[in-house]
């Protein structure tokens, strides 16, 4: 193989495999010497790529960790199963990773050909996963917002109000925040000049316009913080209280990160002081606790529950 980049590449792909290549086996599989691959070694280490040589009959070359990330070379089968995973990873809302998931696979899809990207499409459209607590999301909404923030665009798309009525915006967006069990966009609303927080699961038909957005100053330092500001005093939010029939250890795991407070009552109970939520939300994991439970506060949470009773006794055939 004479052309030097196709054989770097071919190279860096090799070693790449978590393995350790002989000098003789990488020269016998690209066609060249082992001179020619002790130089094409030197070169990817000048691209900071950390390639160890060992010494001895068994030595050889292999790709360590280094102090960055270089470059990955990825095949066909690779590229799709990480565009396929960060799909899925960027829809479930999976804690801490979900901003970077939707970057990383604005920049896969980027540099994906199109037949790879019809795969990608085919397998997502052929398989169902265990849904969610949250809202869907589409991750190809999410990813045409994530290139327009890193390219400095503004976006069109249709929106979904709370009532059901739509409309189409025009936008400067400025980050994604995934917040709790729902995604946000925070943009600079260009039809009402002024800054908006969007619902991503309320988001169709996002495209990228071309044109440059205006550096303007956040309306916030933290988005995060910001959003949920946004949305509490759009939407009453309520503390729960209830005595679980269960003792705190064992309820602990099922609560999860949301935990909130438990106190240790004895007599194998425990008290429960939930986090700040939507009545909605509080009952479904009050249900989802899978113990008996009395509701000590809000009494909109009561009252909630009870309907939520009467629809599930309705639906039971005598």
């Amino acid at each position: 193989m004479t052309d030097t980049p196709a054989r770097l590449l071919g190279l860096l792909s090799l070693l790449q495999t978590p393995r350790e290549w002989p000098g003789s086996e990488l020269a016998e599989r690209m066609g060249v010497s082992p001179r020619t691959i002790r130089r094409d070694i030197d070169r990817l280490r000048d691209l900071g790529y950390p390639v160890e040589a060992s010494r001895g009959v068994a030595g050889g070359y292999r790709l360590v960790a280094g102090t960055a990330m270089p470059p990955l070379v990825l095949d066909d089968e690779e590229a799709v199963a990480i565009a396929v995973g960060l799909r899925t990873a960027a829809g479930q809302t999976v804690d801490g990773i979900e901003e970077a998931s939707v970057r990383a696979l604005a920049k896969l899809e980027q540099v994906l050909p199109a037949r790879l990207r019809r795969r990608v499409g085919t397998i997502g459209t052929a398989t169902v996963a265990v849904p969610a607590t949250g809202p869907v999301v589409d991750p190809a909404q999410l990813t045409v917002f994530a290139a327009a923030i890193t390219n400095h665009e503004t976006v069109r798309f249709r929106y979904r109000a709370h009532d059901g009525a739509e409309t189409r915006r025009r936008a400067e967006p400025l980050r994604l925040v995934a917040a709790g069990r729902r995604w946000y966009l925070v943009a600079y609303d260009l039809d009402r000049a002024d800054w908006r927080v969007f619902r991503a699961d309320r988001v169709t038909e996002a495209q990228a316009t071309g044109g440059r957005a205006v550096p303007r100053e956040p309306p916030a330092t933290d988005l995060a913080a910001y959003v949920l500001d946004r949305f509490y005093d759009l939407a009453p939010s309520y503390r729960a209280v209830a005595v679980l029939a269960e003792p705190a250890s064992q309820i602990a795991p099922r609560l999860g990160p949301a935990m909130g407070e438990l106190t240790d009552l004895g007599d194998g109970r425990c008290r429960w002081r939930s986090h700040t939520d939507t009545v909605d939300w509080l009952a479904f994991r009050l249900l989802g606790l899978g113990c008996a439970f009395t509701v000590e506060e809000p009494p909109e949470l009561v009252a909630h529950l009870k309907v939520l009773a009467a629809r599930a006794t309705a639906a039971v055939p005598d």
